[in-house]
This record gives structure tokens, sequence and C-alpha cells, in this order.
């Protein structure tokens, strides 16, 4: 063992380099010079080299290396990382409505005071959560699908210095912090620099280089692209803090080390936030970063436990979107696009123009109807916008610079000459709506492509290794039809297929029977039924329990489920309806596919029904057993506790959660209780 004058040198040395790690990558002040800094870093190699006792996760020798990855674990989030609601109205409206709905739910009257809010910056980048135990990081997880993401430690550990390993100030046992990894504009544009000197691919813009950047196999690349990261909430916290304001957070947050944003400000009332959103607006060009908005959160924690929730998303914040970034260039083709369902969607095809952070060269169009509204003609200039910042939309026409030779004013069945452009099948506009669509269905190859990828999908059947390019192949070969022939598939046939191998073959196999065991929700998902989301996937099968059920279910029973209106119940009922529908998922049982079901009754029947527990500390079973435990006998699994909760079941070292259940007078069960109610039922 290392001798006590060692150890304190080495400790000494991990103070300095962590001190000086923070001046520069989050206060962006350094006090020494890159000679003396590199110095003192070298000593700690040396010490830790030739005393390998004393090495620790946290040191900062930590960051270099890392062995490359297979592929990303799946975590499950202890608390769910739900979504905050987009206001779209973009106008001073947005934070007047917001204002007005929070009032209306506290039951505030006009001569009330106003409330107070946290306001901060909407980051356009990746959202990450960190896991610290005893005050080191032992794990970082992408947001993924809110409930579970993917594990990025290393890449994070390696590529993101702004990331302490460790805080020594007092702390939780358990705490997750949030936040987004980003990258800054001028380090974006250096990094393209670097790429193109050397001739390599560079960055499409900065949100995809963060979020590729962290999802990089190999940490050593991760480490080399330029990320930033900011704090700005909570996941899972055990121990005794008690925080009472989303303010006093973000200011523990910012004395552990961890960079939160100097924009952040409190706000009362309606027309401040509507001041804070132009200020903001007014410097969006200067800040060094992209950002898409405002976030506005109620400040009292307790005020935001009595608001609570509403379809996964909380009453108590809004996303404050900012009129999206707009440029003018020229059509030169309009296509058409076969989706998923046969919708056929025209695709302005552009003069490739710099817009909203990235190359535009395609511009959705929508519909026949909004296309003719808008009146946009091959040759036109027009004005394209990323809705939302996310996808480029045609806005409209600039009349002055049309051409005397522009095309004709579109029409898509003349256009089509009223046939599929993939599979050559008759088109048909939908009954009152705007859409035409291939009538093709699985015949139609766009259409079969696009079923099995999503069949495919992660949150749905989680076939991996069935991507893109291998559905392409399987499809054009005429080797699979429908989703039940992909479990027809045999180990000679996909090892022939280019860039697959016996090796290759025989993991996909594996995929494949590892999907016949899911859950009824993610096969209702995995069907592709129109206007059927996850959510509302799992809304059904916790409702209707059994796929038969389901199957014979009317429009006026599928609307007894919660979210479930006309036009969802309708396409419900229409999917089931077409044979060949039915003939698919009778091959898929036929085939093995077993999704899980209720033991015999519908949710409305099930013992648990209208039950929701919330789950904290640790269980002697898996928290995702104990969960599925509860969704089977028809309770609901919340990630936060509030007055609308039955049930919080304890386990050892239970922190927040617990506390706030007594404050509300809920129902406490430990182990033991949870077990037994299990038992009896």
């Amino acid at each position: 063992m290392a001798n006590q004058e060692i150890t304190r040198r080495v400790h000494k040395l991990r103070e300095e380099i962590r001190f000086n790690d923070h001046r520069y990558y989050v206060m962006d002040a350094p006090v020494i010079p890159d000679a003396e800094y590199d110095k003192l870093f070298r000593e700690l190699q040396a010490l830790e080299a030739q005393h390998p006792d004393l090495v620790t996760p946290d040191s900062p020798t930590q960051r270099v290396g890392g062995k490359v990855l297979d592929g990303f674990a799946p975590v499950r989030h202890a608390v769910a990382m739900l979504s905050i609601r987009t206001e779209t109205d973009i106008s001073d409206g947005g934070a007047i409505a917001f204002d007005a709905r929070v009032r209306k739910e506290l039951g505030l009257k006009d001569s009330d005071a106003p409330v107070e809010y946290a306001c901060e910056l909407k980051f356009d980048g990746l959202a990450i959560n960190l896991r610290y135990e005893r005050g080191v990081l032992v794990q970082a997880a992408t947001r993924g699908d809110g409930e579970t993401g993917e594990d990025v430690t290393q890449n994070v550990r390696h590529a993101i210095h702004q990331i302490p390993l460790s805080f020594e100030e007092s702390y939780p046992s358990v705490v997750e912090v949030r936040g987004e990894v980003y990258m800054t504009r001028p380090d974006f544009e250096c990094y393209n620099e670097r790429q193109r000197e050397h001739g390599l691919p560079t960055l499409v813009n900065p949100r995809n280089g963060a979020a590729g950047s962290i999802r990089q196999l190999d940490p050593a690349l991760a480490a080399r692209r330029p990320l930033s990261f900011f704090a700005y909430g909570l996941g899972e916290v055990q121990g005794d803090w008690k925080p009472e304001t989303h303010k006093e957070i973000l200011d523990q947050l910012d004395a552990w080390g961890f960079p939160v944003n100097g924009e952040r400000r409190l706000k009362y009332g309606a027309q401040e936030l509507v001041e804070f959103h132009r200020r903001i607006a007014a410097k969006r060009d200067s800040l060094p970063f992209d950002i898409d908005g405002v976030v506005y959160k109620v400040n009292s924690l307790a005020l935001q436990a009595q608001l609570g929730f509403v379809s996964r998303e909380p009453r108590w914040a809004v996303a404050h979107k900012f009129p999206a970034e707009e440029q003018i260039t020229v059509v030169r083709d309009i296509d058409i696009q076969v989706g998923r369902t046969g919708k056929l969607t025209p695709v302005a095809k552009l003069e490739p123009v710099f817009v909203g952070g990235t190359t535009v060269s395609n511009a959705t169009l929508h519909n026949e109807d909004e296309t003719r509204r808008k009146d946009v003609r091959i040759g036109d200039t027009v004005i394209v916008r990323r809705a939302g910042d996310v996808i480029p939309e045609v806005v409209g026409v600039v009349l002055e610079k049309r051409p005397a030779e522009v095309g004709a004013p579109f029409d898509l069945f003349k256009l089509l000459h009223g046939h599929c452009p993939v599979c050559g099948s008759a088109i048909v506009r939908e009954e009152g709506g705007a859409n035409w669509r291939c009538t093709g269905g699985l015949f139609c190859p766009a259409q079969r492509r696009q079923v099995l990828l999503h069949f495919a999908g992660r949150r749905a059947l989680d076939i991996e290794g069935l991507g893109d390019k291998l559905v392409e192949q399987l499809v054009d070969q005429q080797l699979v039809h429908t989703p039940a022939d992909i479990y027809k598939l045999d180990l000679a046939t996909l090892a022939n297929l280019d860039r697959m191998g016996e090796k290759s073959a025989q993991n996909l196999l594996a995929a494949i029977a590892h999907s016949r065991q899911t859950t009824l929700a993610r096969f209702i998902y995995a069907l592709g039924i129109r206007n059927v989301g996850e959510a509302t996937a799992k809304d059904l099968a916790r409702h209707f329990g059994k796929l038969k059920n389901l199957l014979r279910a009317d429009e006026g029973q599928l609307q007894q489920v919660a979210d479930v209106g006309p036009v969802v119940a309708q396409s419900i009922v229409a999917f089931f309806a077409e044979q060949h529908n039915v003939d698919v998922i009778q091959a898929l049982l036929d085939s093995g596919v077993a999704p899980r079901e209720s033991e015999g009754e519908p949710e409305q029947y099930l013992p648990l029904a209208g039950k929701t527990f919330v789950l904290t500390g640790t269980l002697g079973i898996a928290r995702e057993e104990a969960k599925e435990k509860l969704e089977v006998l028809g309770a609901k699994v919340a990630g936060s506790v509030s007055k609308k909760t039955n049930y919080v079941v304890a386990g050892a070292e239970a922190g927040s959660k617990l506390d706030k259940a007594r404050e509300l007078g809920v129902a406490v069960l430990d182990e033991q209780q949870f077990l037994a109610l299990l038992e009896s039922i």
C-alpha cells in the first residue's frame, strides 16, 4: 500500500485539478497556464501508475481512455424523463395562456398575488440523466423514450469535462442530475473546419453533433467532439435534502459545481413572462449556443405537486417556442412520398438552403389542399421554415419572383395518373379529408418497408439488427411481405444477404426469437394502427386486458378508454375490419409471438383498476418486475407522488417520495405489506 505522504499528495493533486477544471470548463476563467495544469496532471498519472491501489473512479485521470463498446445497455429511469408541453402560440399570448391555466388550476382569483415562475432557456441538444451515489458519478443515460434510455456513462465521463465525476460537499445518498448536452456554435464551426482540412465528414448542425457524439460507440471518438453541458433539474433523490423551490435546486446544483445557465430568472405573473420571452428572443442570435425557446416552471415545488400532470406532461411547466427561422429558396420539383399508412405527401425538392441550423433540400407541402392553398408550383421562389425547428416546410410563395414559365397548379391525382408512384395501386382520397392514400397496403413496397421498420422498432417488438438496409433487401428480394414473415427467416437466407454473414445472421435470429415474448402494449403499438401511439397502446392493453377483447370492441367501447376519442376509435375499428390485418395478426400468433396479457378480465374488472402506485427506495425484487405485476392487476405506476396517489411502496433508503406521501396522507406500504397485497389478490 502507498504510504500516507503519497496518499495525501494524490488527494491534493486531484483537488487542484478539479478546481482548475471547474475554472476552465465551467467558469471559462482559468487561473493557471496550460503548461502548469499539464504538469499537475502528469504527476497524478505517474503516482497512480506507481500505486494502482490509489486509483478511484472519480479521479481526473479516468476521463482519458475507455474501451470501445459493442452497444449501449438499456437504462430504466427511476423517475421518468417526461417531456413538457410546447406552447403552440409563439406570440405573447403563449405566456398569458400558460399563466391563466396555472391560476385556474390553483383556484386563484384576480385579486390574488401573481404566481412565481422560474424561467430558463430551452436548449437545443440532448437530454441526459446523471446518477450520483454518495457523490460519485456511477451512470449517465440518455432520455430515450422517457422511461428507458441508453447507458452512455463512458462517453459522458470522457467527453464532457464540465460534468463533475464527483462532488465533495454535503450530498444526498443518491441524486440524479438532469440537463442538456450541447455543442456551442463556435465549437461546431471549429470542429467542422478541422474536418474539412483533413478531408473528413463534417457535422450537420450543433444539435446532431451533440447527439451523435454521445452515441459514439468509441469513447475516444466521442472525446474528440467539443461538447458542453447545462444542468436544469433532478431525477431521483434519496436523502435528507428537501428543496422547496426549483430555484433552490438550480442554486444547489451550481454550488455542487454543475454548470447552470446564468440567464435563469424568477418572474411574477403573465406580463413578466412575456417580457422574459421577448428579452431572450432579442438576444437569441448573440448566444454562443442554439436555443429554440424558453421554459416557464412554477417555482414552488409544493404548487408543482398540487398542479400535477396531464397526459404525462406537467401542468406546472411549458416550453414557449420562438418563431422558427425562415429562408428563401427555389422549388426545383415536387415529389410524392408514400408513408407507412399509405398517405401520399407532396414534398418540395428545393435548391439547398441553410435554415434553422441545418441545410434543407426537401420541405413538406403536407397535402394537396395545403399545396393548392399556397399555390406552390415548380419553379416558384418560396419561403422555407423549419416548423418547430424540426420539420422543414414551405410557408408560402414569393409571387413577385414567380417566373413567366412556371409550372401548372398542383394536381396530385393528375400528376400520378391516379396510381401510387411506388406500387401502381389505385389512390383514393380520404372521405372528408385532405389526404390521398395508396390502396396497396402491405402489397405496396413503400408501405411494407415502413410497416416492417415500425414493427421491429425499439419501442415496438425491438428486433435489434433489423434496420433500414436489411429491411430494404428483404422487401426487394420478396423474402418478407408481412411482419409474420420475419419469423420464417432462416440462417441460410439471412447469411446470404449483403453485409450479413453467419454471425450477424445468428444474432438477428436470436433477436427475432427474443421478440416473441413481448407485452400486449408493445404488440398493439407494433401493428402500426393509424393514430395509435405508445401511450394509447398502453391504455388499450390496460383497459381490455386481452387481445381478443380489443379485436371485438366497437367504437363505443373503445371510447371508454382514456384519451381515445372518435377519430382514434374509428381508426382502430377500421384496422381490424380489414381481413388481411386480422390474417397477419393470426399468422404472428401462429408463429409463436406471445404478447403477455392480463389474467382474464378487462381493466374495469381487474382488482387494482383505478389505483395509482408509486415505487421508491430499494426493493427486494426488481422495480420493473414490481411495476409489471401492478400493471397486470390494472394499477397505474407513477413516477411522482401527488394527492391522486393511492399507495406508495417504500423500500430501503426511501427518500423524498416517502416524505411527500406522509405529508399528503397517502397510504404507505413496506415491501412485506406490498408482497402480501399481491399474494392476496
